[in-house]
């Protein structure tokens, strides 16, 4: 078993009545229900708040720089703000999931970000827009761990890679969706409009979240509020699912989660997992986002235009999005592991060949998108494995301090691009030397012990 049954069932202990794994196997081996199919969709459309907030900033660059008359260093601690928002809420705010709730959590992940884009969209200054992109990256890195979570827990066997894939997707369609809404309101209205958009877009999610989004059923059982019993059988009787005469005993990696769950992420049965998953994420997110923030300047050093640099881009996203459709559509009929070594090895490949004809349009366009795919689905597979290796009391935090490590790859990457352009490094061995990680992350993942 390679799901989130086989770790529920090792850590069973007697009990009274149904059982945690009795109800994983409800949820495993059962139909989808209306509530389980909405609870996906909703953490598909908060993924998509990701992939937004991330092009709005590289949309808005070039105006707030010439309306501020920034420097480079400057531009790039705006560009950089965000990102290590993200990283500080996927380490310090997630973990807060699996002690108060991840639903609770994504609501004020979600009013954090609401605030912070609303206020960017009339702030005066450089650092004043700085501490806001920071504010609003601690309310996605707290928001992106939760939902994850969610997504495989309310998923059953059969379609849980499947559907933390489609989760994934979202953050390719907001990018390119949500870039070509702002890239409209930029030309119209100015940059201040982009951000006001994703403000508002972003509040609306919270009556979404109240409405569709159920609490963690994992979450309820491992930590026991004090009403956890009346609503796990709310959740049960929604689903169609048995109801429970009484809670069953809580585990023993429950009960040390509850004290402290990042000291859980290194218990014997989680200490190599936790590495192996950290190191992947790191490597992959190195990669990623040099690709995703160097490909169009390159492209123009290469010799192409600026519009034909911003089309390949575009294209990476376009990719993405089919990417994630089709790892989901392969997961349901692949083992996850070893797909998800598949499409990074595949990545590499296609990484290291895109410096070496950056020049020829026709080719470089398509290989461009070809990366996307890949290079997305290699994305959702770790996204899919990393809830699968932790019991339901450490899944929030080994999900957020997963991609909390991988965010300090997502830093460093294009400042490190950065210096070796500066150092007159060429296109083509820029992209073979970008591929080294995802070669690394390769051999990581296959190292990973699941189910």
């Amino acid at each position: 078993m390679n799901d989130l049954a086989a770790h529920a069932a090792r850590a069973d202990t007697a009990g009274s009545g149904a059982s945690a794994p009795d109800v994983r196997r409800m949820l495993d081996e059962g139909p989808m229900s209306r509530l389980q199919i909405g609870a996906v969709a909703v953490c598909v459309a908060l993924n998509m708040l990701d992939g937004f907030d991330v092009l709005v900033v590289a949309f808005t660059a070039s105006a707030i720089s010439a309306e501020w008359s920034l420097s480079g260093a400057e531009l790039g601690v705006l560009l950089s703000a965000g990102l290590f928002g993200m990283a500080g809420g996927s380490l310090f705010v997630a973990p807060w999931a699996d002690r108060f709730g991840r639903r609770a959590i994504i609501l004020l992940c979600l009013a954090l970000m609401t605030a912070g884009m609303l206020l960017s969209a009339v702030a005066q200054s450089m650092p004043q827009l700085a501490v806001l992109r920071v504010a609003t990256g601690l309310g996605i890195g707290g928001m992106l761990a939760s939902i994850g979570v969610i997504t495989a827990e309310y998923s059953s066997s059969r379609w849980r890679s499947t559907n933390v894939s489609l989760q994934t997707t979202g953050y390719p369609v907001g990018a390119t969706v949500g870039g070509a809404i702002a890239a409209v309101l930029i030309a119209q209205f100015g940059w201040r409009a982009a951000f006001l958009f994703g403000g508002i877009v972003s509040a609306l999610m919270i009556p979404l979240v109240l409405r569709r989004l159920p609490e963690s059923l994992d979450f309820l059982l491992a930590r026991r509020p004090p009403d956890a019993l009346e609503r796990v059988n709310g959740l049960l009787r929604r689903m169609g699912r048995s109801e429970l005469a009484q809670l069953p005993a809580r585990t023993a990696a429950e009960t040390t989660a509850a004290g402290n769950p990042v000291r859980g992420l290194f218990a014997e049965s989680f200490r190599r997992s936790t590495l192996l998953i950290w190191s992947a994420f790191f490597l992959l997110m190195f990669s990623f986002y040099f690709i995703m923030s160097w490909t169009p300047r390159l492209l123009v050093t290469a010799g192409l235009s600026a519009e034909q640099g911003i089309t390949g881009g575009v294209l990476l996203n376009l990719g993405g999005i089919f990417g994630g459709a089709l790892f989901a559509w392969l997961a349901s009929r692949a083992g996850l592991r070893r797909l998800t070594c598949v499409f990074l090895g595949v990545t590499a490949l296609g990484t290291a060949l895109f410096g070496f004809v950056a020049t020829e349009l026709a080719v470089a366009f398509t290989i461009a998108l070809a990366i996307g795919v890949f290079l997305f689905g290699s994305m959702a597979g770790l996204y899919s494995l990393a809830p699968i290796i932790y019991a339901a009391g450490v899944r929030t935090t080994g999900m957020g301090w997963a991609i909390g490590i991988g965010r300090f790859g997502a830093i460093l990457s294009p400042m490190i691009a950065g210096l070796l352009v500066d150092a007159g490094w060429s296109t083509p061995y820029l992209y073979c030397a970008f591929a080294v990680p995802l070669v690394a992350a390769m051999a990581v993942t296959r190292a990973l012990r699941v189910g």
